[in-house]
């Protein structure tokens, strides 16, 4: 098609034909409908298509046929759909859609369930934030119902603050990031390990066989919440854990426990081609084995000394902290050639707060209150693989790569 045909269609005084045609999903529907234009060599300027629970809906935006052909035209397509016991209707119009508004964003709605009153919620705010909705899609049912809207016509940090309210007050999470080429370039992943990439806090699986996990249980909370200087309560942690013989690294590795979903994170962004890794404020001895049993690219802790068989209740070696991880971040894409607008940083604690904003998209994943109002987005669902679809990956999609390595 040439830039002229192209600008011809676009303005508003060309005839065109919206042909709508809907029914029960059947193979041959879209070929038989474009057979029956074909007669009269329109030119298509727009198709879209849906199929929900078996039934579709095809619409195709075509020019209009010469002069004194349009009642023929409506007339065939008309028998044809009742051939093929399909309803059709056919408006006539000038030029093709109207152009989107500047300011491109996608909106992740994430539902467990989704209901009606939250989207009715959701699609209420964005119109009253000044945003249109160009298209909706489905990108999950299960574990969670995932729907992602693309808006135009408001800029993206506008959108998501005037949607964080609305999905804290309906039990949603609503991810915002602005659309374009950059969310398919995303290329890294960093993730925290205590209850991110695992559901534990290690220390405390350390501290349980030590006999001290309410004291260090009390001092993690307050580290979390940002109330304690981290490397202050990891110094006071770690002390608590003298004395307890090295065997016990062995046994709190078999107690660790994946989150839900974070095997399939990993293995989807792998096939994708990402590298994927891991920063802690927990212990090399534990993120060493995720790094082996994961296949992550990356791996980067603090260290439990350990002298004649004994932990020394110390670290040794640079301390991983919310400065650090932060820094790590820069490191690890450095070391990875992507720029850090392409990368993905996922965390739960204040420490991963200069990690989630330095990163091109910060997750808060079942985060503390401070985390998510400072994170670009927020999942507050218990699985991980929830992540892919904020990088528009379907279910489906990920089902079928698993399938094709399967056969």
């Amino acid at each position: 098609m040439s830039a002229s045909q192209t600008s011809s269609y676009e303005s508003s005084d060309v005839p065109t034909l919206l042909v709508k045609i809907f029914g029960k999903d059947r193979p041959g529907i879209t070929a038989g409908l474009f057979d029956t234009l074909a007669a009269y060599s329109v030119d298509v300027v727009d198709i879209e298509q849906v199929v929900t629970r078996g039934r579709m809906v095809l619409c195709a935006l075509v020019t209009a046929p010469s002069r004194g052909l349009d009642g023929d035209l409506r007339a065939t397509v008309h028998s044809w759909a009742e051939s093929m016991k399909m309803q059709a209707e056919i408006i006539s119009g000038l030029g093709d859609n109207r152009p989107r508004g500047l300011g491109r964003s996608l909106v992740t709605v994430l539902g467990h369930p989704l209901t009606a009153e939250a989207t009715a919620a959701i699609a209420a705010r964005i119109t009253r934030a000044g945003g249109n909705i160009d298209r909706i899609f489905r990108l999950a049912k299960y574990p969670v119902t995932a729907v992602e809207f693309a808006v135009s016509g408001v800029e993206t940090e506008t959108l998501r603050t005037a949607l964080a309210t609305e999905a804290a007050a309906l039990g949603v999470d609503v991810a915002v990031v602005a659309a374009g080429l950059h969310r398919r370039a995303q290329r890294l992943v960093v993730m925290d390990v205590d209850s991110t990439l695992i559901q534990d806090e290690v220390i405390e699986l350390f501290a349980a066989h030590a006999g001290c996990e309410d004291k260090v249980a009390e001092v993690t909370a307050a580290a979390m919440r940002g109330e304690l200087d981290f490397e202050q309560s990891l110094h006071a942690r770690v002390a608590l854990l003298e004395g307890l013989d090295a065997s016990v690294v062995d046994k709190v590795r078999a107690e660790v426990r994946l989150t839900p979903g974070a095997r399939t994170l990993i293995r989807t962004l792998k096939r994708l081609g990402f590298q994927v890794g891991v920063v802690s404020g927990g212990f090399t001895q534990v993120t060493d084995d995720l790094k082996e049993r994961l296949a992550l690219d990356f791996a980067q802790a603090n260290t439990l000394e350990i002298v004649d068989g004994k932990l020394t209740g110390k670290v040794t070696g640079e301390i991983v902290d919310r400065a650090g991880k932060a820094r790590l971040l820069r490191r690890f894409a450095a070391e990875a050639g992507v720029p850090l607008s392409q990368t993905v940083a996922i965390g739960d604690g204040a420490n991963d707060l200069d990690m989630l904003n330095a990163a091109g998209l910060g997750v808060a994943f079942n985060a503390k209150p401070v985390v998510r109002e400072a994170a670009h987005t927020a999942v507050n669902v218990p699985f991980l693989d929830t992540v892919l679809y904020l990088l528009g990956i379907t279910r489906e999609e990920v089902e079928a790569a698993d399938a094709h390595v399967e056969d």
